[in-house]
């Protein structure tokens, strides 16, 4: 990594600064960005007669500020020159143009992070973007992150698991858009002329991903007053352990949209559907990385069985009560594994306290998982509406539909004079709403996944102190 050393004043020097953001530079770009920030409209722009809006100086002013710190900052991080190269020029551009729509294609493209998968490595990323989960609208963001990319991970990357696109990264700092519950740091979000024609990497902080799961499954386990085996519990307590299995679970999770016998776009984001289709996809991509995980950890990587749980405790405890009951497609798929596993006795509520047959837990699972895949291997040679039907009939075997809905009293009830797309605003909001027992653990369990919102491995540490 280059070193640097800061000139101050005509003699003085400090140690060299080999972290980006111990650099003076950075609390310079952030306070920039955070001083641009609440002057763009949501698509980026910046209206200047609109009441509040800045003097144009001074908007090219805050800019000129960002530029002149990612100059600083770039000999800190020479994998990234072609990038930051290109970031200035977007950024002047922007500027140029009159600080319209924000256009920053060109250095999304010089950005290729999957392209120098190394464990450690530092990168600043600066672009107007939306941040998932987190900020609806494309406003300037600036990120330090790091690569996470251990021997053992590369090595399944490699020889099991090819996925040449996916980025395990944490968050170093960040400005306002990342003190969300956005956990992802994705190409399609960035502001640009036209999609590129592919994306090359796609990125998940694991750190905040473990940092959240820890805070919830603790609050949960302690609530419902579930016995945890020494080694689950150890698992739970330990960051380093928890980042581990979730940058294995993202990986597997990531590669298996295109992968299985599938009867529709595996991205689905082109298409129109109703969203327990999604939840059965993001579901059916948990359970093959949970199926993944048994066999990890039957050949000896430790990580595996982590895995195994991660997916249990996150997708049973935090999914179905996290978010709006507005079209919730990934609280349908914890409610949902929790159902199932209920149904064939594997979790029992009884006298106010969870049971989980831990013998039984990984072939249960995998018998779901088993399931939704002859779902979709079913639906290849079903018309569309038909497998949308299929689909809604095995969440329905499980969670009881909505008592006024017209999808749950079957095809007679719908027009099916019209398209598959339109039938699709027939259903209702909270299709399959909490059962009894998440209502009571959404109540208990409210506080502390609000206090997950922004939360970093560094902040679950101070706060845990």
């Amino acid at each position: 990594m280059t070193e640097i050393l800061v000139q101050v004043g005509s003699e003085e020097r400090v140690p060299p600064v080999v972290k980006v953001v111990d650099h003076p530079a950075w609390p310079v770009l952030k306070g920039a960005v955070e001083q641009i920030r609440p002057w763009q409209a949501k698509d980026g722009s910046i209206d200047f007669d609109a009441e509040g809006a800045p003097d144009p100086s001074d908007a090219e002013l805050a800019v000129r500020r960002v530029v002149h710190a990612v100059e600083e900052l770039s000999p800190l991080l020479p994998h990234d020159a072609a990038y930051h190269q290109a970031l200035v020029k977007d950024l002047r551009r922007w500027v140029d143009e009159g600080f319209e729509v924000p256009d920053f294609l060109d250095s999304l493209l010089a950005f290729q992070p999957a392209a120098h998968r190394e464990d450690g490595l530092q990168h600043l990323v600066v672009f107007p973007m939306y941040t998932q989960n987190g900020n609806p609208d494309r406003n300037l963001e600036a990120v330090v992150l790091r690569m996470v990319w251990p021997d053992w991970l590369a090595e399944l990357e490699r020889t099991r698991y090819d996925n040449p696109l996916f980025c395990g990264i944490t968050f170093e700092d960040f400005t306002a858009g990342y003190d969300t519950n956005s956990a992802v740091l994705f190409p399609e979000t960035i502001a640009v002329r036209q999609a590129p024609e592919r994306f090359s990497w796609g990125g998940i902080f694991c750190d905040r991903e473990a940092a959240r799961f820890r805070r919830v499954t603790e609050a949960a386990v302690d609530i419902l007053g579930l016995e945890l085996p020494d080694d689950i519990r150890e698992m739970v307590s330990d960051q380093d352990r928890c980042q581990q299995a979730f940058v294995l679970w993202d990986m597997v999770h990531d590669r298996t949209h295109s992968h299985g016998d599938l009867p529709f776009d595996p991205f689905m984001i082109k298409q129109r559907q109703p969203f327990w289709m999604y939840g059965l996809e993001e579901l059916r991509c948990d359970l093959t990385a949970f199926r993944e995980a048994v066999k990890l950890e039957a050949d000896g990587f430790p990580q595996g069985r982590d895995v195994q749980y991660a997916v249990l405790f996150d997708r049973m405890f935090r999914f179905p009560v996290t978010g709006e009951r507005v079209r919730n497609y990934d609280g349908l798929g914890g409610q949902l594994l929790f159902a199932y596993l209920h149904k064939h006795d594997v979790v029992r509520w009884t006298d106010n306290k969870l049971f989980i047959d831990w013998q039984r837990a990984s072939q249960v699972t995998n018998q779901l998982c088993a399931e939704i895949e002859q779902l979709y291997r079913d639906g290849i040679d079903r018309p569309k509406l038909v497998h949308w039907f299929a689909g809604y009939e095995l969440v329905a075997t499980y969670l009881a539909p909505h008592p006024g809905s017209r999808w749950a009293k079957g095809p007679e009830a719908l027009d099916l004079a019209q398209p598959p797309r339109k039938l699709v605003d027939d259903v209702l909001p909270d299709e399959f709403p909490l059962s009894m027992f998440y209502e009571a653990l959404s109540k208990k369990l409210k506080a502390v996944i609000a206090s997950t919102r922004g939360i970093t491995a560094e902040s679950a540490q101070r706060v845990a102190a």
